[in-house]
């Protein structure tokens, strides 16, 4: 009995360790495959990663990472520029054009306007379900506020879970639900990267993953 004990006790612990361990991802020049944009620079040091501005979309998908389900922390930083700074995770990639996102618009943070601050943070699933068609046909559904107001030209440090049906998102300092939705296609790619949208630069580090 006891060794039953000790044997259930045991593979709980190497369950537990499994399920809780994260992976950071050592941003690299060479370990990406950069989609309209260009790589500005990489700092070792604070494992951090800059994009360029292009008119587009663009993203710096990283190579040799595969991932299907499980949790994505990042930290961001976008500008206090309306209408100009968008930046977010991809996931599901597929080819430039079609894959899944939860983007941020960090300008819309600490909007006085309350229909601006809930449109913070964004799911979308290109190229059918853009922002765009998804405010007109189900307002309000896919995107939601930064209820703690993030400086918007400051880093502000996020999760995206992701399971085989429903995206969660949470403020990684408050772990505050941001936005939680039902996924608009199945899981095909296990290719993630670093997203920015239509002429936004965008700044990346501590990106760690736990499968």
């Amino acid at each position: 009995m006891k060794e039953e004990i000790l044997i259930f006790a045991t593979t709980i612990l190497i369950f537990s360790l499994t399920v809780c361990s994260s992976q950071t991802i050592q941003f690299e020049n060479d370990n990406m495959d950069v989609i309209n944009r260009d790589i500005v620079s990489v700092e070792n040091s604070t494992n951090t990663l800059i994009l360029n501005r292009k008119n587009g979309d663009g993203m710096a998908i990283i190579n040799d990472l595969d991932f299907n389900e499980g949790v994505i922390e990042l930290e961001l930083k976008g500008e206090n520029n309306p209408g100009k700074s968008f930046v977010g995770i991809a996931f599901n990639i597929q080819n430039d054009s079609t894959y899944e996102a939860v983007y941020f618009r960090p300008f819309n943070f600490q909007s006085d306007e309350k229909i601006r601050r809930e449109h913070s943070v964004q799911y979308i699933y290109h190229p059918k379900y853009t922002w765009r068609f998804l405010r007109t046909n189900y307002e309000g559904q896919f995107e939601s506020e930064f209820p703690r107001q993030p400086i918007p030209d400051e880093w502000f440090g996020v999760q995206v879970k992701i399971d085989n049906k429903k995206v969660y998102v949470y403020d990684q300092e408050t772990n505050t639900e941001l936005l939680s939705i039902e996924r608009l296609t199945k899981q095909v790619s296990d290719r993630i990267g670093l997203w920015t949208g239509f002429n936004s630069k965008g700044e990346f580090r501590n990106l760690k993953i736990q499968k």
